[in-house]
């Protein structure tokens, strides 16, 4: 039987960048003393007041269809947070509500590229970026965030990969894996390049409540100039430790979104009411856990890079934000994966390898901030006394 083009497309995009992650939870549902640092989920549980939002929403029989846009209320209640929050003004017909931030940039996309076209985003990238961009027909351009540039995406390696086939660069800020932040000129920068040639903007800021003290983040929806042609997506997942609710949005151009919206209905025909109310809430009130993440995760980071940097030759990248750590193993003459795998196996701690965040990550490895403080201190403990051996081994 033939399928069609997109699962051809997509064909080498799917679990087996988390083929650590899979064994490390099968060797941990047999029994092993498994320290999991591979996925970034929030560290405490749905808050308790959206807990029963969700009740009170079901109850009240708010299980029926809704709109391709999403509820109104929600979306008044976007539109005004982030007019407060970008110093724009928003209404709600600048937002469409999807399930999760993975749906609304799937959306997105499919509205920016389609086959023959080109999306610039950065490398390292979020695992699952290139799928979306794939799906659309159009091809993934890797842009390198460099090291000695704190991993954030600089304007000149931008302007050297544009061709006449390039339509959109996606940007995501804080960044996943790497806990960046661009800075405003840097945004400026990237603003006018997209205004040089025609661009769409699309930033994922799903990671904007989590960013560290003594950090700050700008958003390219600030920017007038590109107001035009920048959309951003985010959920309630991270901020508001709501990553099964699956409830996400995009903002941006009034005229992109009435575009958009066919695209949305086919996919979806409407989001879930009870969840809409759910995430109306947590919208305007704030989140409630957010600040004790940033401040649980930043320190763990502190303790990690300080830690690793005194007792071993590996050197830590210290995030500015987000739920995640950079290690550089290229000291120990290993390259990601064979030291992610290795450290599974003689130590019992499970990281992810740089190499499922794209190609420049090789010498890298990705940890979790979101374990607790004691299997943290259980996890450097091992990883420490794991690099201690192979250095002596090495000599």
């Amino acid at each position: 039987m033939k399928t069609t083009s997109i699962t051809h497309r997509l064909a080498d995009l799917g679990g087996a960048k988390w083929d650590l992650h899979t064994a490390a939870r099968d060797r941990s549902d047999r029994g092993e003393d498994i320290v999991e640092m591979t996925i970034g989920e929030p560290d405490v549980a749905l808050p308790e007041p959206l807990a029963r939002a969700a009740t009170r929403a079901i109850e009240a029989g708010r299980t029926q269809y809704s709109n391709g846009r999403g509820e109104n209320g929600l979306r008044d209640a976007l539109a005004e947070s982030y007019s407060a929050r970008r110093g724009r003004c928003f209404e709600r017909d600048n937002v469409l509500c999807f399930p999760g931030t993975q749906t609304a940039l799937y959306a997105v996309m499919q509205g920016v590229a389609e086959t023959g076209d080109e999306v610039l985003v950065g490398d390292p990238l979020y695992a699952t970026y290139e799928g979306v961009i794939r799906a659309t027909g159009a091809d993934m351009v890797p842009v390198p965030l460099k090291a000695e540039h704190g991993f954030r995406m600089q304007a000149d390696d931008i302007a050297q990969r544009i061709t006449e086939r390039t339509r959109a660069i996606l940007l995501n800020t804080p960044h996943n894996p790497t806990g960046a932040i661009l800075r405003p000129a840097e945004l400026e920068a990237i603003a006018e390049i997209a205004l040089k040639h025609d661009l769409w903007l699309i930033s994922d800021e799903v990671y904007e409540d989590l960013v560290f003290e003594g950090n700050s983040f700008t958003s390219p929806l600030t920017l007038e100039q590109i107001a035009d042609r920048t959309i951003a997506v985010s959920s309630i997942s991270k901020s508001h430790a709501a990553p099964g609710m699956r409830s996400g949005w995009a903002i941006g151009p009034r005229g992109f979104m009435d575009a958009l919206l066919p695209v949305s209905e086919t996919m979806l025909f409407g989001n879930q009411p009870f969840i809409a109310d759910v995430t109306e809430e947590a919208v305007r009130a704030g989140s409630t856990v957010a600040d004790g993440m940033r401040q649980r995760f930043a320190k763990r980071a502190q303790y990690l890079a300080d830690r690793l940097e005194a007792e071993t030759v590996l050197r830590v990248h210290r995030p500015e934000a987000g739920m995640f750590a950079l290690v550089d193993v290229s000291p120990l003459g290993m390259d990601c994966d064979a030291f992610a795998w290795a450290l599974l196996e003689n130590a019992g701690v499970a990281v992810m390898p740089g190499s499922s965040f794209g190609a420049h990550l090789q010498n890298w490895v990705r940890l979790a901030l979101t374990v607790e403080d004691a299997a943290m201190t259980k996890a450097v403990d091992r990883i420490s006394e794991f690099a201690r051996s192979v250095a002596v081994a090495a000599q």
